[in-house]
């Protein structure tokens, strides 16, 4: 393998490895014949990077511990303002831009060093201040001393790429998507009892003492919000998935891993990712909601992976609904060292590479890139890179583009007109 060239063939073993441990397999059916799907001819060169990131680490919203909570011990002081990226967050997309940037430099998509060209990078973020914040922090590991914009609405405007139900961005049917999450998950009831262990685990690490539990929570509920473009979940997950996330965060941060209850480590923070990863059961990876959580962004990515002309690398920075809601259209797991299956990383990414061969013919691969919550904490650069692939493309190949738009574009729901 040269420094701007990739033979495919050197994907095979780890993607296959990777969909073994997913379970990614699709159901056995009859299925009419099909020509078989194109195969690079020779090295591949990387032509276009389209990904999409989650913000770093940032404090913990208001309520998203709920109010009632109890434990042993009071909670850890942030000195960042509550929902901002914190500097530790800000170092962390650094190391990971630095860590992208390299990897494309010995692809030959962007010089090792220097400002890259005006119009190479585009970077686009929701409008929240965390996202804005984790794009600039981004660009700047991925470029030090040069102007690279981040674009973004106006203030806490609602930008349909990110939130499609709050900006309406589709014909969003409350009462079908409850439906279908009751579907998928089984039901509230159901998700609850899945986890019911961990739900046990979280009580202990909090250490409140109480028999019935630390948290708030009653009966697990899921209706649709009260003006029909939205769903609303009440419950034990509900409650407990914040608080999960919290915990990692402020492990992630370097404060004080425990709140008096069992200690917390990496180890103990991914057993406890389940209950924040169901919360993407309900909102983001029921067929129906990744259908309509991606169906702006999605559109985005197919028209950036499909243009002659545009930018080398162009980055969308969202929110952990964003993310799940990608892989579950897709259909792949988010599988990372030191979170729980599908609990979006912070600062994780899903990245989609274009590449052509030596014929001139276009062809995808994917990749889930993170950093564990150890290695944030430690200030470590070290990155982890997990090759992932869509439903329907080849699990040992990289899938032809034409095959993959079409199947990335038939999983997104109707744009609202």
């Amino acid at each position: 393998m040269t420094a701007s060239r990739f033979s495919w063939r050197l994907l095979r073993a780890p993607l296959a490895l990777a969909t073994a441990i997913i379970g990614l397999a699709a159901p056995v059916m009859a299925m009419p014949a099909s020509p078989p799907l194109a195969r690079p001819s020779g090295a591949l060169t990387l032509d276009r990077v389209v990904m999409l990131m989650r913000h770093g680490v940032r404090a913990p919203l208001d309520g998203e511990v709920p109010h009632g909570t109890r434990t042993a011990r009071a909670w850890p002081h942030w000195s960042t303002p509550e929902s901002e990226l914190t500097p530790r967050g800000a170092d962390a997309l650094m190391a990971e831009a630095r860590a992208d940037r390299a990897d494309w430099a010995a692809q030959g998509l962007l010089p090792a060093t220097g400002c890259p060209a005006t119009g190479t990078i585009r970077i686009w973020s929701n409008s929240s201040s965390r996202t804005i914040a984790s794009g600039q922090a981004y660009a700047k590991g991925l470029a030090p001393d040069c102007a690279i914009p981040v674009g973004h609405r106006p203030d806490d405007q609602a930008d349909p790429l990110f939130e499609p139900l709050r900006a309406r961005a589709t014909r969003f049917d409350a009462d079908a998507a409850v439906a279908d999450i009751n579907r998928f998950t089984g039901g509230m009831d159901a998700l609850v009892a899945r986890h019911r262990d961990a739900l046990h685990l979280l009580d202990t690490v909090l250490g409140c003492g109480d028999p019935k539990g630390c948290d708030p929570a009653g009966a697990p509920r899921l209706t649709p919000s009260a003006d029909g473009h939205g769903i609303d979940l009440s419950g034990p997950i509900r409650t407990a998935s914040g608080t999960a996330q919290v915990l990692l965060l402020q492990y992630a941060e370097g404060l004080a891993p425990s709140v008096g209850g069992a200690p917390v480590d990496g180890a103990m923070l991914a057993r406890l990712g389940v209950l924040h990863a169901a919360l993407f059961d309900v909102y983001s990876r029921s067929p129906y909601m990744a259908a309509h959580q991606s169906a702006a962004f999605g559109r985005h990515m197919i028209d950036a992976l499909a243009a002659a002309n545009g930018p080398k690398v162009d980055l969308l920075v969202g929110h952990d609904t964003n993310v799940t809601a990608l892989a579950a259209a897709l259909g792949f797991d988010l599988i990372a060292p030191g979170y729980a299956a599908n609990d979006a990383a912070p600062g994780g990414a899903v990245l989609i590479q274009r590449w052509h061969d030596a014929r001139g013919r276009a062809f995808v691969t994917m990749t889930y890139r993170t950093q564990s919550p150890d290695r944030i904490r430690d200030g470590a650069a070290a990155v982890n890179v997990s090759p992932v692939h869509a439903r329907g493309c080849p699990a040992d190949a990289p899938c032809p583009l034409d095959r993959f738009i079409a199947l990335f574009g038939q999983r997104l729901a109707p744009l609202a007109r």
